[in-house]
């Protein structure tokens, strides 16, 4: 993607990993979340970036990192990636931002990998059950179905997903680096696959023990979030210690392309 470069790679398992590092500051990590890739950070990072050293990357699967046949690119996997970034990164208390599956990731490696931060943001997490949208438990149900569907169906059924994450009116161009990573043969067969794997007992076995959080937490909820209530997001906030919870006014499920602003301004008080 020539207007979101990640020129550095991580090898994990034999499969590899994009990243990019960025900005100067105390070290702070953004995680993105499904079905979208690292370039849902684009219009937040630049300003992060003034004040810290950032660091982002995409999950594996997702967006350029590495995608073939019979990957296994679960919640149950991805924490044990990160893990393995920050100790690459040589970082042992970054702040942390993250969004959706990255909230579910992020949560899992500080509760079951040991990860410590200095501060965690989440954004609209996946972290409390049940989740999962009508599309999602559908086409878990009826994968096969969908993994052959003709290219240009496949297409306009990535462009409607997205849009549901959207509370505004996105235009195909601003829309188009969320579903190019998903077309052709093996992005296709990544994006099926990605749901597939999607298993609300890999939220089931931290939930727990969020009581248990060793770190300061806010939580930023889109008012309009479509794919998951705010009401989990009061659920979230009231399991774990003293966190913080905003909602955040005609925002969607994606906030970072609905209200960057709030994101940020949110993070430079959080950080400051």
């Amino acid at each position: 993607m020539q207007n979101w470069p990640l020129p550095q790679s991580y090898t994990f398992r034999d499969q590899t990993v994009r990243f990019n590092v960025t900005g100067n500051g105390p070290p702070l990590v953004l995680v993105h979340g499904t079905p979208f890739s690292s370039y849902v950070w684009h219009r937040i990072a630049p300003h992060l970036a003034q004040i810290r050293t950032v660091y982002y990357y995409d999950l594996l699967g997702y967006g350029q990192s590495q995608q073939c046949d019979g990957q296994d690119v679960s919640l149950g996997v991805q924490n044990v990636l990160l893990a393995q970034l920050l100790a690459h990164w040589q970082l042992k208390r970054p702040d942390v931002i993250a969004h959706d599956f990255g909230g579910a990731t992020s949560l899992r490696a500080h509760l079951i990998d040991g990860c410590e931060y200095r501060s965690l943001t989440l954004i609209d997490p996946v972290a409390v059950a049940p989740w999962g949208s009508p599309f999602v438990r559908h086409v878990r149900e009826h994968g096969d179905a969908f993994t052959g569907l003709p290219p240009y169906i496949h297409e306009a059924v990535v462009k409607a997903y997205v849009r549901g994450a959207i509370a505004r009116e996105i235009p195909d161009d601003e829309l188009a680096p969320y579903v190019t990573p998903w077309l052709g043969a093996t992005g296709q067969a990544a994006f099926y696959r990605q749901i597939a794997q999607m298993d609300q007992r890999y939220t089931d076995e931290v939930e727990a023990r969020y009581p248990h959080m060793r770190c300061p937490t806010q939580i930023l909820w889109g008012e309009q979030d479509q794919w998951i209530a705010p009401e989990r997001g009061r659920q979230l906030a009231a399991a774990i210690p003293e966190a913080r919870f905003q909602t955040v006014p005609k925002a969607g499920h994606l906030m970072q392309e609905d209200a960057p602003e709030a994101i940020v301004a949110a993070a430079l008080r959080w950080l400051d």
